[in-house]
């Protein structure tokens, strides 16, 4: 069918339903500006209880009633989309068949929450009707993340003891082992099939950060066995090679087993925020990456195997040699697939003792910067952590909110497919000084967008699931448009009600 067509029987079906419930509000063919795209986001860590739940005694609906407070800040804060992070230490934030209960959740790992409730999924829920995307958060090899002898019989420390290398006090899975790398990835896929995240995200732990002896950074673990087994079948890289291989090859098998389940989910990566240093020439110092937990993260960006790349840039902007912009300009020029870039800003480190004086007019001023080197796509950032913005450090809420005042949506992700979605069908109902918008199922969106117009100005209003069948404004527009938004940020034609 061609566009004319489909726009007169739009219309058609629009004054149909217009003049059995609303005489004021007609379609119209006005223009509608695009809504501003930029991804505004935090880290919700749940490792040693950092951010939420505040305790791992604390009853579910204490659980629900934190992460629900936290999602109210979010949301008035104006962010978009949350990481929450749902496997600490090879366990679970939500039921799973894989892996036992968090002990960071209920106290005891393989203890499920008392009543039932699984926080994941509600988190999800919750999020949504806000309009904030919610990422599930990974870590895939750190197996403990502090010396405890009480872990399930189901942990995978306990099932595959031979698989586990110390790394301190902390216990590791393997990376250079097939069964660990997919146990990772398993657990990844299965949330991304029972679940409605809008993205997996693994943070920087791969090989574990080394020690430091003598001035000098060295290895954590010993895996020099499962070295000479590899050289041993005619493997011919050398040991750091062989290692950067080994994450190499877990990151693009995770890319496409996500893909090959659900394309439309993202895959975000938030890695050391220094890839080498002397990249760029300026940064002479910090961890080596790519030589001491063996992240190739550049390559990962320059391969594409990843939908968003979130380096942490925890670094204040005008030192010279760890430069927060010198960085994020550096990691813009070697994105060649054009990927979003979304840095990672260290506002807990506001008014902190490990950056004692630094104002929260920083994190304001790095995401002009993050605005300035965006993708073609659109710019975005993460704060770490939610945290900082709860505690309004040195009235950063307020900040934000300004630096936020324009309302923006996600940028697309036009690479997991491009189809737009069909128009929407709309009932106005005017209500006292109000007006309810009465929707149409939809089949094809994940979620609807609604603008408004009042005078001359149009104003982005709300992102809400597609799902919803009601919206209700306490004031009638001049006009407002509603837009489709697809599971990858496509928008469909806009559906537009003038006020007579």
């Amino acid at each position: 069918m061609n566009e004319p067509v489909t726009r007169s029987l739009l219309v058609a079906v629009l004054l149909l339903i217009c003049s059995q419930a609303s005489a004021e509000y007609l379609p119209t063919k006005s223009r509608v500006p695009e809504p501003r795209r930029e991804f505004r986001a935090a880290w919700i860590a749940t490792v040693h209880n950092i951010d939420w739940p505040s305790k791992n005694t604390l009853a579910p609906s204490q659980q629900r009633s934190e992460l629900v407070a936290l999602l109210d800040t979010a949301a008035d804060t104006g962010l978009n989309a949350l990481i929450l992070q749902v496997r600490t230490e090879c366990d679970a934030f939500y039921k799973s068949d894989l892996e036992p209960w968090s002990f960071f959740l209920t106290g005891s790992m393989g203890k499920a929450p008392s009543d039932g409730y699984d926080p994941l999924e509600f988190a999800v829920n919750e999020a949504h009707k806000r309009g904030i995307e919610l990422h599930a958060w990974f870590n895939p090899f750190r197996a403990s993340a502090t010396e405890r002898s009480n872990k399930s019989s189901r942990h995978i420390s306990k099932t595959h003891p031979s698989l586990m290398l110390s790394a301190g006090s902390m216990k590791w899975g393997n990376p250079a082992s097939e069964t660990i790398r997919k146990r990772a990835i398993d657990v990844m896929v299965d949330v991304t099939k029972r679940y409605n995240v809008d993205a997996v995200h693994i943070d920087d732990y791969f090989y574990p950060y080394p020690k430091t002896v003598n001035g000098r950074p060295q290895d954590q673990f010993n895996d020099s066995a499962s070295y000479s087994a590899y050289r041993a079948k005619g493997g011919k890289l050398e040991l750091r090679d062989w290692r950067r291989n080994n994450i190499n090859a877990f990151v693009s098998d995770l890319y496409a087993s996500v893909k090959s389940t659900k394309p439309w989910v993202e895959v975000g990566i938030s890695p050391f925020g220094i890839w080498r240093p002397g990249y760029p020439s300026s940064t002479k110092a910090g961890l080596d990456a790519y030589d001491h937990i063996f992240a190739d993260s550049r390559k990962w960006l320059q391969q594409g195997w990843l939908d968003y790349f979130s380096p942490q840039l925890y670094w204040r902007i005008d030192p010279p040699d760890q430069s927060f912009t010198a960085l994020n300009k550096w990691w813009a020029e070697q994105n060649l697939q054009q990927r979003h870039l979304f840095p990672g800003i260290a506002s807990n480190r506001i008014m902190s003792s490990e950056d004692k004086g630094r104002p929260a007019t920083e994190s304001i001023r790095q995401i002009d910067v993050t605005r300035k080197y965006a993708s073609r796509m659109g710019p975005g950032h993460i704060h770490w952590s939610i945290k900082a913005i709860k505690d309004d450090r040195d009235g950063l809420r307020g900040k934000l909110r300004s630096a936020y005042a324009e309302t923006a949506i996600p940028p697309a992700t036009p690479w997991n497919g491009a189809g737009q979605p069909g128009p929407v069908y709309v009932a106005p109902i005017e209500e006292g000084n109000g007006l309810t918008l009465s929707f149409k199922p939809a089949s094809d969106a994940r979620w609807r967008l609604i603008q408004v117009k009042d005078g001359n100005k149009w104003t982005t209003l709300r992102l809400m699931p597609a799902s919803e069948s009601i919206y209700k404004m306490p004031k009638r527009p001049d006009e407002v448009a509603i837009r489709h938004v697809s599971a990858t940020g496509v928008l469909s034609v806009p559906t537009i009600l003038k006020r007579q």
